[in-house]
């Protein structure tokens, strides 16, 4: 339905810009006083009355097939070329992309071995775990709480 109304409306446009064009303008008639006797086909007052009232339809089917278009348009579409696709399911919290091998599945694989450190240095503790598991505060020196 919607190609009828745009075919309607392409062909309504192409008459409207036609009908304009072939209308007179205001200053024609006086061409017409020095010999124009172009227009008697019409009648005396020429072809005027009938184009007004041809290009008054015209302007009247082209709004309403603008305002159908617009109204087709805007309305979200029930039909869908992806109606027999089924939705993916949602990815667990812990799953891993796909084409990604879990972590315990290469054996032979070593772990990072940790960092060289310097011999002067302090050991650093431990990054605690994120979660539920609760903080532990390292006790402030006698020094700092005076």
């Amino acid at each position: 339905m919607y190609i009828v109304f745009a075919i309607i409306h392409i062909i309504v446009c192409i008459a409207l810009i036609l009908i304009v064009l072939l209308q007179t303008g205001k200053g024609a008639e006086m061409g017409a006083a020095f010999g124009g006797a172009s227009q008697t086909i019409f009648g005396g007052a020429g072809p005027a009355p009938f184009l007004t009232k041809i290009t008054t339809g015209a302007a009247i089917v082209f709004m309403i097939t603008s305002l159908l278009l617009a109204y087709m348009s805007a309305r979200p579409s029930s039909n869908s070329i992806m109606k027999d696709v089924k939705p993916i399911p949602a990815a667990q919290p812990g799953a891993l992309p796909v084409g990604s091998a879990p972590a315990s599945a290469d054996k032979s694989a070593k772990p990072p071995a940790p960092a060289p450190t310097a011999p002067d240095a302090k050991p650093v503790p431990a990054q605690q775990p994120t979660g539920n598991a609760p903080i532990q505060q390292t006790p402030v020196p006698e020094a700092a709480k005076k």
